[in-house]
């Protein structure tokens, strides 16, 4: 037989492929024989005891032809719906139930998601804890030497035209800072006091004060070095943790989301500077009573709005609903009565711009205020009702009552 008879004979042989599949030529027989004992072994627990208990998927993850036909595939279990029920309930309610409580009052912002800086305050709030209760702590301590400090604290920051904010802050850290301590002698106040309002210079202040001029004011009380070392102290024992959201801040952020206009420009002060420093100082005169840490500063600054405006507003403002507020605004009802009896005026200071002077921390006779409304509390038939309870929202004197 020549070359070409040889040739077309072999042409003309049936294919191997028509005769047996690809898949079993590819592979080899160990290969066969796996894959014939991993079927066996998917029937077996499809049709056993152990598929009345679980449910499988069984998901591919390769394409069939790969590895000589065997798919290699990962058998995942599905949760049971029991599990799923209960994980979904404990999420809902530990985790929704406090989230849509206060819906956020913030509009639309073109540099972020309002409801995530909404839910970021409002973690940050319920972060820094505070109590009134620190006094039980310190045996030879008194509720008015807090007040007595507090007072010299705002004078202080006076003095030398410090913010609010500054204040504030060093308000947080003291009372932060006596919950974490035992014991503390009177004699120890005023160096705590002043430190904590070094601190809070510096973290708010552009020309914060020198160390030298803190320890001046204390006229020889405290020394610089003193104040170093309890500055120290102070730092470790709030863990650094020195970004509360003070009362004013929270003021601030009410009185700019009621009076926003121009979304663009939330950042800058939309609202009336008078109006401002008369919800301040009533805040200021609260904020030297301990009976004021027994609410959180956002209810503190909603009441105190709510005095001298609306319900209406504060909803608007805070997302806060009367009954969240009641007994703030209650509490607050013989403060703002002796509040409205010492109008406020906008004060100049050096080198402040005008923009920005109610910024600036005053300070007035807010002790004699303080004990007049204590007296006022005393005298205070009991089960009286208040001017809230019964008329609504205390409003503020019309100028032609001021004097």
């Amino acid at each position: 037989m020549s070359r070409r008879s040889r040739l077309q004979a072999k042409q003309q042989q049936p294919l191997p492929c028509q005769e047996e599949s690809p898949q079993e030529l590819q592979a080899p027989e160990h290969l066969q024989t796996r894959k014939r004992k991993t079927a066996e072994e998917i029937k077996k627990k499809e049709d056993g005891p152990i598929a009345k208990k679980h449910q499988y998927e069984i998901k591919s993850c390769w394409p069939p032809t790969i590895a000589g036909g065997i798919s290699p595939c990962i058998i995942i279990e599905t949760p049971h719906k029991e599990s799923v029920t209960t994980d979904f309930s404990r999420f809902k309610k530990y985790r929704f139930r406090n989230l849509f409580i206060n819906p956020s009052p913030l509009p639309e912002l073109n540099w972020g998601n309002s409801k995530d800086v909404w839910l970021n305050i409002l973690k940050k709030e319920n972060r820094y804890a505070h109590c009134k209760h620190f006094t039980l702590l310190h045996s030879s301590l008194q509720p008015h030497m807090r007040s007595i400090l507090l007072d010299w604290l705002l004078e202080v920051c006076e003095v030398y035209a410090l913010h609010r904010e500054t204040f504030y802050l060093a308000q947080d850290f003291f009372d932060r800072f006596m919950l974490t301590q035992k014991n503390i002698n009177k004699s120890m106040l005023q160096l705590i006091g002043i430190t904590s309002l070094f601190i809070a210079s510096k973290l708010e202040e552009i020309y914060a004060p020198k160390i030298q001029e803190f320890a001046y004011v204390t006229d020889g009380a405290c020394s610089e070095d003193d104040i170093v070392r309890m500055e120290l102290i102070i730092l470790k024992a709030l863990k650094w943790e020195l970004c509360p959201v003070t009362i004013v801040s929270w003021l601030n952020l009410y009185l700019q989301v009621d009076a926003l206009k121009d979304v663009p420009k939330v950042l800058l002060p939309q609202y009336s500077q008078e109006k401002f420093i008369q919800i301040a100082q009533l805040l200021d005169l609260c904020i030297l009573d301990v009976n004021s840490l027994d609410f959180q500063y956002r209810t503190v600054a909603a009441a105190a709005l709510c005095h001298c405006t609306s319900i209406e507003v504060v909803k608007k403002a805070s997302g806060l609903d009367w009954d969240s507020i009641s007994e703030c605004v209650e509490w607050m009802v013989p403060f703002a009565n002796v509040a409205k009896k010492y109008p406020v005026k906008l004060k100049n200071f050096k080198k402040v711009a005008a923009e920005d002077r109610h910024n600036i921390q005053t300070h007035t006779n807010y002790l004699d205020m303080l004990e007049e409304v204590n007296s006022g509390v005393a005298s205070t038939a009991p089960g009286q009702l208040s001017p809230v309870t019964t008329g609504g929202i205390i409003t503020p004197p019309k100028s032609t009552e001021k004097k």
